[in-house]
């Protein structure tokens, strides 16, 4: 199913994912079909995250190992401009799939425009985003599915569905987005080396 997406005409690799929400942001537009106010302000934040943290982040020993020892294999990350989980946790991922060397392809696909994808990987029954499908270069078989978020950003959106206690969207994005601030990207690294190492 993923195998037509290793071309440029059908994905990105995350630096051209990254100008190509430049230039969204820029342009005061947003990727996917809904193109709200809503969204192209999160779009323009998003890219100032993704930003820092391409500029900012640090890959533990461990992990820079577990990559450049990995089985070949090639990342799919199915995403939008838009999102605010993704633009914490891609600039992570991009990291670790070029400290992997020619063991890690990564390319980066927008889930509006091929709805087919994320409709086999749903989340509780959603489509959350981003979500990343780890295939053997050489067999294609299915290594492992991560997303859309680490769990410690999870048990903060969980509580939040489940017991808002008045918080509104505006609040709990503060709240998880300074969780992600504390965290700098140290749990996706754990639990994406653990993938990597048991695949």
């Amino acid at each position: 199913m993923f195998q037509k997406f290793l071309t440029a005409e059908n994905s990105f690799t995350f630096e051209t994912f990254y100008h190509y929400c430049e230039l969204l942001a820029a342009e005061g537009r947003t990727s996917g079909p809904e193109q709200s106010d809503f969204l192209i302000h999160f779009t323009k934040l998003n890219f100032q995250r993704m930003k820092r943290w391409s500029r900012t982040v640090l890959l533990q020993e461990a992990t820079l190992l577990a990559a450049q020892n990995a089985r070949r294999q090639c990342w799919f990350v199915i995403t939008e401009a838009w999102c605010g989980d993704s633009a914490q946790n891609l600039p992570v991922l991009a990291k670790i799939a070029e400290a992997g060397g020619e063991n890690i392809t990564l390319r980066i696909v927008l889930r509006d425009e091929h709805p087919e994808l994320i409709e086999a990987y749903l989340t509780n029954g959603g489509k959350s985003i981003p979500k990343l499908v780890s295939f053997d270069a050489e067999s294609g078989e299915e290594l492992f599915v991560w997303g859309p978020r680490p769990a410690g950003a999870t048990v903060l959106f969980t509580d939040w569905k489940t017991n808002p206690n008045g918080r509104d969207f505006e609040a709990f994005e503060k709240e998880l987005h300074t969780w992600y601030a504390g965290d700098k990207g140290e749990e996706v690294q754990t639990e994406i080396r653990l993938h990597i190492s048991n695949a």
